[in-house]
């Protein structure tokens, strides 16, 4: 019975819900009051069942289940009600939702695609950055497990010169055999440059091209000053001067085909990574020039053939094939290595490498452990200078010796030096190996006490000249070494450089010459940062950089010849700097004669013509004081090398720290993509 008369009550009330929903509409409204009208009748009998539920609660349900379940059923009807009006509102927010998307359909898409494309680079940058670093390193001394490459790219066969083209000898026109010809342009066109000038290059030429002469031709060819190139030198001046007028479109067909060799040989996969390869083009043929004074100057590179190349490579890669018609005269198999190529030069007999480039792994790993040497050996220089400066007081000469020569090494950064063999190289020598001739002492000069002179060719025959004040008790040590010897004696005659290097691995693990030089470099440049840099433009804080990078360069003695160019180029420069001067002064009357009609007009127009005038002056201000910036620049750089100290001997983190300290963040973007050029962070 309670059954029947609960569907009563449901039936009513449904019928109810149905008269609220359908009460609006004018069609149905006969049928609404008829169907009304038999719900009333209805609803006369229902009441009192519905009204008896509470009171009869202790007869009708027993058990507390049938008291939940009727509760559950009594409280359906107005929660229906009240889900009907939430229809109705859910209904409004859809809509009013709706609205909005429609509203904002467009930007979403963009900003999904972009998000999408970004996504996307975001991806390819990962994929492509091998964060090395957060992996484990191998123990067994390997540095690979897998290594594939497509080998080097060799020079360009040679292409004779045009019939027009003539060499002379004695005034008289002469045809040149292929391989007498080709050498002869390699004379011909360093014919401006100061090499050609030199005796002992000259010498080293001849000597060698005769060596690629016909026996007809080395009859003839007997005296190099007979020999007139100026023909072939205007030839490839005409040349260079071709490639620089040529098309956009000839240059983007040279620029996507460089990209194409680029892609295909400038890459290799290591452990499933791909690395980018320092330089993978073999050298062309030419005359070695050497640095400095090199006894071998002018001598003939030859030019490099499969046959003289060693590839290394994983046995399970795809090998790189050689040639049609040649072959590699060894393949290998290493991971004990880093190289990729290898071949031996004529020159020196060295042997040249192709190796990964240096943002690559092997090179992180080498630079992040060389530069936390340095770190390390910060904390205990000072107690190691402290026991050197003992040893100068030592009754032992050897350990005086060890102690003088240790205190160049850390004061002058000079290296170490090496024994060479007599007459296979240069007379190069280092901290060691200083003879008596190399050095001078004043006991006074320019107003200085103890100084020093030093005067020698150090790597790569670069001159090494320094007049410098010294301690009174190296000065009085250095004056007993000399005693009693000749010029061509050694300076340190009881030191070398492994008996200074085992001394050093005393003193601190891992410690050589060279951490001393790179730990010394990297502290003057943080120095030098600290002094040089103020609150400038970006154009002056690059120069500060510079300069605290030269200084850096000076210590290590990185010295160039002025390059070819350089007096066309700062001429250039100085035409620049003259019609910005021009323009500035044209600005600046621009400027008063437009503050001069403000002041008679007080106007708008005229109050913006003011500062359209003033921004355009110092918009010139400040492209001129970026060409004087680097004016300045250029020419403290004619003769110091700043890539060399850059790349090898100074920590980037100095130079990141510096960048994040500028209050210029945001607009100093350019500024640390200058000063980290080639500077590799890790």
């Amino acid at each position: 019975k309670e059954k029947e008369k609960l569907k009563h009550s449901d039936g009513s009330s449904d019928k109810h819900r149905e008269k609220h929903k359908d009460k609006d509409k004018d069609k149905e409204k006969r049928r609404e009051e008829k169907v009304c009208s038999s719900c009333m009748e209805r609803v006369k009998t229902s009441p009192p069942a519905i009204k008896s539920e509470p009171e009869e609660d202790n007869g009708f349900y027993p058990s507390p289940k049938h008291n939940k379940s009727s509760k559950r059923e009594f409280e359906y009807k107005p929660k229906k009600v009240k889900t009907e009006n939430d229809k109705k509102a859910k209904k409004r927010k859809q809509e009013y939702e709706e609205d909005e998307d429609d509203e904002d359909i467009k930007p979403k898409k963009k900003t999904k695609d972009k998000k999408g494309v970004e996504g996307k680079k975001n991806k390819k940058e990962e994929e492509e950055k091998w964060k090395w670093w957060e992996e484990e390193r191998y123990t067994d001394g390997s540095k690979w497990r897998f290594l594939e490459h497509k080998g080097p790219v060799f020079a360009p066969p040679y292409e004779p010169l045009p019939d027009n083209v003539r060499f002379f000898y004695d005034g008289k026109n002469m045809k040149l055999s292929a391989p007498a010809e080709e050498v002869a342009t390699f004379f011909a066109k360093m014919l401006d440059h100061e090499y050609t000038t030199k005796d002992i290059f000259r010498k080293n030429f001849f000597k060698d091209w005769r060596k690629e002469m016909t026996p007809e031709e080395k009859s003839k060819l007997t005296d190099l000053n007979k020999c007139n190139f100026s023909e072939m030198n205007e030839y490839f001046k005409a040349q260079s001067e071709a490639k620089k007028q040529m098309s956009k479109e000839e240059k983007q067909k040279i620029k996507e085909e460089n990209e194409r060799v680029l892609q295909e040989y400038g890459y290799c996969i290591m452990d499933n990574h791909k690395e980018r390869i320092g330089n993978f083009r073999i050298e062309p043929p030419g005359l070695f020039r050497g640095r400095g004074d090199h006894p071998k100057m002018g001598m003939l590179k030859r030019r490099i053939r499969p046959e003289d190349i060693i590839i290394n490579c994983s046995k399970d890669s795809k090998q790189p094939k050689p040639p049609p018609g040649t072959r590699w005269k060894e393949v290998r198999h290493d991971n004990k290595v880093t190289w990729l190529v290898s071949w031996t030069e004529n020159i020196q007999g060295s042997i040249k490498y192709i190796m990964l480039n240096p943002s690559s792994r092997i090179k992180g790993e080498k630079d992040w452990q060389k530069y936390e040497t340095a770190r390390r050996l910060k904390k205990c220089v000072d107690r190691i200078r402290a026991q050197y400066r003992d040893d100068w007081k030592s009754k032992e000469m050897r350990i005086r010796q060890r102690a003088v020569a240790l205190y160049f090494i850390d004061k002058l950064a000079l290296r170490a030096g090496n024994e060479k063999e007599e007459g296979e190289t240069a007379d190069t020598v280092g901290c060691c190996s200083l003879r008596v001739e190399h050095i001078k002492l004043y006991p006074k000069i320019d107003e200085q006490e103890y100084v020093v002179e030093f005067d020698f060719l150090g790597k790569d025959s670069i001159r090494y000249y320094n007049k410098i004040p010294v301690e009174k008790r190296v000065f009085k040590n250095l004056q007993l070494f000399l005693e009693n010897k000749q010029p061509e004696d050694d300076l340190f005659d009881r030191l070398n450089t492994s008996i200074l290097n085992k001394h050093l691995q005393e003193l601190m693990d891992g410690l050589t010459a060279k951490v001393f030089r790179t730990y010394n470099a990297s502290i003057t440049l943080q120095q030098q940062l600290k002094e040089l840099t103020s609150d400038d433009s970006i154009p002056a804080k690059i120069l500060s950089y510079n300069r605290a990078n030269r200084a850096v360069a000076i210590l290590c003695n990185h010295q160039r010849a002025p390059p070819k160019t350089f007096e066309k180029s700062m001429q250039n420069l100085q035409t620049k700097i003259d019609e910005k001067q021009k323009q500035l002064s044209t600005a600046r009357k621009q400027l008063k004669t437009a503050k001069a009609d403000h002041k008679a007009s007080h106007d708008d127009k005229s109050k913006k013509a003011v500062e359209v005038k003033r921004k355009a002056v110092q918009r010139i201000e400040e492209q001129l004081m970026k060409l004087q910036v680097q004016a300045t620049d250029r020419e403290e750089n004619k003769q110091i090398a700043l890539g060399t100290s850059k790349l090898n001997y100074l920590d980037p983190r100095i130079s990141v720290a510096w960048y994040s300290s500028s209050r210029e963040e945001a607009a100093c973007f350019p500024l640390l993509t200058v000063v980290m050029f080639d500077h590799r962070c890790h």
